[in-house]
């Protein structure tokens, strides 16, 4: 672990049972996040991203290796440390309605994790609703509303002001934008970055758009098949990928406009199969 890190991650795998067969959705992935920085994962549907994600938020529990939160395994951690820890970390869904309970209006999605963590009264968790609702650009009068009477932004925004709730130091963020609108993808990403800025929040940023991962992130990791397969400063990785999986994924994108030769197609077939 690196002395500066806020969350390392230290050789996570993750088996899940199928069908009678053993599938290895992460295979050691090792990095750290240092704090006030972010951190992108990006690669293709499947590629063990989100399972990452989980494993290092005790959501779902590794097969073998750790998660350190300042030094502190979360998985090894019990009782009042557990819930210390948790309260120090937020995550934001990848589908922002299904994410809310669709029967309990927005106030109680919000209000959720501070009756968990803090011993406030109703006025204080409703100041503290109403603070974070207009933190995320959201009208108070969207605090009685349920899920189905907001668009999939406002959810969004309802998902981040969640995530908050605790103060947390590290957010992560499993594809944030995909389920939205071009144009409510840009907001969210603004917002998110401004929101890091004001309370020098430290992210783990999971996509597989590159522009995205290139528009929010100080440092990359590139996993295929559940692998780590590259990891060093977003532009760099970005522009001048060591990896050719890292190659293929730039290519495939899709032109940008004036642009002469079609995207490559992505096969993975073609590289060196993991054990």
């Amino acid at each position: 672990m690196t002395a500066s890190a806020l969350l390392s991650v230290r050789h996570i795998v993750k088996d899940y049972r199928a069908h009678g067969q053993t599938v290895r959705a992460v295979d050691d992935v090792s990095f750290d996040i240092a704090p006030g920085t972010t951190f992108g994962l990006v690669g293709e549907s499947g590629s063990g991203k989100s399972t990452v994600a989980r494993c290092a938020l005790r959501l779902v529990d590794p097969t073998s290796g750790e998660a350190l939160i300042d030094g502190v395994d979360i998985h090894r951690a019990r009782g009042r440390a557990l819930r210390e820890l948790r309260a120090r970390v937020g995550m934001v869904f990848q589908n922002p309605v299904a994410a809310l309970n669709p029967r309990i209006p927005v106030r109680d999605s919000i209000a959720e994790p501070l009756r968990t963590h803090e011993r406030l009264s109703r006025s204080q968790i409703d100041a503290r609703v109403a603070a974070l609702l207009d933190e995320v650009g959201l009208a108070t009068t969207h605090a009685a509303r349920l899920p189905h009477q907001l668009s999939g932004g406002q959810c969004q925004r309802v998902g981040i002001a969640r995530a908050l709730a605790t103060r947390p130091e590290l957010l992560v963020l499993d594809e944030p934008t995909s389920a939205l609108d071009v144009s409510v993808q840009a907001q969210v990403l603004n917002l998110l970055r401004r929101l890091r800025a004001e309370h020098g929040l430290t992210f783990m940023l999971i996509s597989h758009d590159l522009d995205v991962v290139r528009y929010m992130s100080d440092v990359a990791g590139v996993m295929c098949r559940g692998a780590l397969v590259e990891v060093g400063p977003a532009a760099q990785v970005l522009t001048s990928p060591a990896h050719e999986y890292t190659a293929q994924l730039l290519a495939a994108m899709p032109p940008t406009p004036g642009a002469v030769h079609p995207p490559a197609s992505l096969d993975t077939n073609e590289m060196s199969p993991l054990p």
